[in-house]
């Protein structure tokens, strides 16, 4: 189902917060549950993923994850505000030690000049710190959503490497 080199990026994810004690947690929208899908693809992830949430719709967003109504009016779904509180949320919801969320337009439809298909918007929360990343990514709706996956997984390093978080 995933492209073997997903799959070792997960693998090596798994294995690293594994070995420091760290559980993750994911929210995911135009994902659709494909991270944690990938995620427990692999043996002994149970380990590691604490808890996910599928918040494909704004009603989802806030009432699961505490997402602001007013960043989603003054910023839309697809923003850095709203991956953010997606991340923040995600975290503070559950027993996890670092949350990622990915929110973004996969396409085919759904874009605008200002917000066109392939733009996806990526947090990861780790303690204090949350890191965004913004992708624009080419291609048809499900090569949007792995590469979204792919650049979420590489978000996790950036968090690792933060040695003096908790």
């Amino acid at each position: 189902m995933f492209d073997p080199a997903l799959i070792a990026q997960a693998e090596r994810l798994l294995a690293r917060c594994r070995s420091l004690g760290l559980r993750l947690s994911c929210a995911e929208s135009c994902t659709g549950g494909l991270l944690t899908a990938l995620l427990t693809e692999i043996p002994g992830a149970s380990e590691v993923v604490e808890r996910a949430f599928v918040t494909y719709s704004n009603r989802a967003k806030v009432e699961l994850l505490g997402v602001r109504e007013e960043s989603l009016a003054r910023h839309g779904a697809v923003s850095e505000r709203v991956a953010r509180e997606m991340a923040e949320g995600a975290l503070a919801r559950s027993d996890a030690h670092i949350a990622l969320a990915i929110t973004g337009i996969a396409g085919p439809g759904g874009g605008s000049p200002e917000k066109p298909v392939g733009l996806v918007h990526i947090a990861g929360a780790r303690g204090p710190l949350t890191l965004h990343r913004r992708h624009r990514f080419s291609g048809d709706r499900t090569a949007v959503r792995l590469e979204a996956v792919g650049a979420a997984l590489a978000l996790v390093d950036e968090l690792l490497a933060e040695r003096d978080l908790a």
